[in-house]
């Protein structure tokens, strides 16, 4: 009895002491490896992959969990406003009974890196409203395709929806939330990135390999044994079992003895003759590219970007924005979202900017002062409490609210007052400074009353 499940073979056979289940393990690359993926250097089992793959998969799937959805609507007058009230809402705040939203989305960017997909049951309430979401295991599930042109999806692989609804349960497309990456093979079939790594992966793995067993294998196979003897096939045979006697296996490090002019002379090459480093070195930088993350994020690059907000935003123009975008249209898909700018799905990237606190005062203090965001608004993203008139934005002269700029300007400007000159008498003598000091004396005295000595 064998069944296949894009990857997952099931082989039952059976011998004198009853039934052997055999599960082969179906990776990654299960649906779209060649059949001679052995042969090739693959390994499609996920417990040996290569540390740059793991981190470039940790990176995506980490900084993913670390973004907060949001359920957003524009509207003329209000603008765009979160919407709090919603079944989106709440399933951007609790997927599921047992897993966070940073548990969920963890995994779910897990599986669609690993395995180019990712599937979630969606059950909905009596009116007919999503109220959850339960990630299933992409290796054992997948599309299926009806006579005519109906989407199904086979769906396994979560213990707690087993335990509650069954295993390997068939439901429509409605009923499943689907990420897929690029689909070469089929338009429902996305491919993981390792698909094109596989060369490097190879080489990287060979080379770590060769190095693994090379150590492990205490015998030295770098080593010859050399004489100016002429041995016969059994004496040749007889020192090699000697040989491998003292120095491997639970002999380790023993002491091997040489007679008759036999000498060990290594051949074997160092890492810097084999060049291990430069290949692991390109292998990574190989991987990293495929993946589209910048070495920098992973603290293997050579370059340095001026502020962490420059390396993030590096990082968003490329794969790290596609990815939460692409979660974004799928989210918004399965709520019938009208899409931007109307109404949509957006997770926060802000978040990732919460180490880089001078370059976020910075920023709000800019926009603030330029009249695009209120103090309220500045004020909240660092959880402070509002203060009165920080509910508008506010504009450069004087400081003043936005809306009262706009009256000043419909209001007419005043004519300006013109007062006219004070007459003065031009035949009135001037005084002289011996007046002028009497007059101030006697001002002085009338306020200030000096008592005569």
């Amino acid at each position: 009895m064998v069944k296949s499940f894009f990857g997952l073979a099931d082989t039952t056979t059976r011998s004198a002491e009853g039934p052997i289940q055999v599960i082969s393990i179906g990776g990654a690359p299960a649906a779209d490896a060649p059949l001679n993926w052995w042969q090739m250097g693959m390994d499609i089992s996920r417990d040996g992959r290569s540390s740059m793959v793991e981190a470039c998969v940790s990176a995506y799937a980490q900084t993913t969990a670390m973004c907060p959805g949001n359920h957003w609507r524009s509207s003329p007058e209000k603008g765009r406003e979160r919407v709090a009230t919603s079944a989106l809402t709440r399933i951007l705040r609790y997927p599921n009974d047992y897993q966070s939203i940073s548990d969920f989305l963890l995994n779910a960017v897990r599986f669609l890196l690993d395995d180019g997909n990712a599937y979630a049951l969606v059950v909905r309430n009596n009116r007919f409203e999503p109220i959850e979401l339960h990630l299933m295991n992409s290796a054992i599930s997948g599309p299926q395709v009806a006579y005519d042109g109906s989407i199904f999806y086979h769906l396994g692989g979560n213990p707690i929806v087993d335990a509650r609804i069954g295993t390997q349960i068939v439901v429509p497309a409605r009923e499943v939330l689907h990420l897929k990456l690029h689909t070469p093979r089929h338009p429902l079939v996305g491919e993981t990135p390792m698909a094109a790594a596989a060369l490097q992966l190879a080489a990287g793995n060979a080379a770590l390999t060769s190095q693994i067993t090379f150590f492990l294998n205490q015998s030295r196979p770098s080593f010859v044994l050399g004489t100016d003897q002429k041995l016969t096939p059994e004496q040749v045979q007889q020192l090699r079992a000697l040989w491998d006697e003292q120095s491997k296996g639970m002999n380790t490090g023993g002491t091997p003895i040489l007679t008759a002019g036999l000498s060990p002379k290594p051949i074997g090459s160092s890492a810097k003759d084999a060049e291990l480093a430069a290949i692991l070195k390109l292998s990574d930088q190989a991987i990293a590219h495929v993946f589209r993350v910048p070495l920098q994020v992973l603290g293997a690059g050579d370059g340095t970007f001026a502020t962490t907000e420059a390396l993030m935003h590096s990082w968003r123009a490329g794969g790290l924005g596609f990815i939460l975008n692409h979660i974004e249209e799928a989210i918004g898909l399965l709520f019938r979202l009208t899409g931007q700018p109307e109404e949509y799905v957006e997770f926060d990237t802000s978040a990732l900017l919460r180490s880089a606190f001078k370059e976020r005062v910075e920023g709000w203090a800019i926009g603030v002062k330029a009249g695009i965001f209120d103090r309220n608004v500045a004020r909240s993203d660092f959880e402070l409490a509002p203060v009165g008139g920080g509910d508008e934005p506010w504009v450069q002269q004087q400081d003043i609210p936005l809306s009262v700029a706009a009256e000043m300007a419909k209001a007419p400007t005043p004519a300006p007052v013109v007062t006219p000159p004070a007459e003065t008498n031009s035949e009135e003598p001037a005084m002289s400074s011996d007046e002028v000091s009497a007059s101030i004396m006697a001002s002085v005295q009338r306020h200030w009353p000096v008592e005569a000595a």
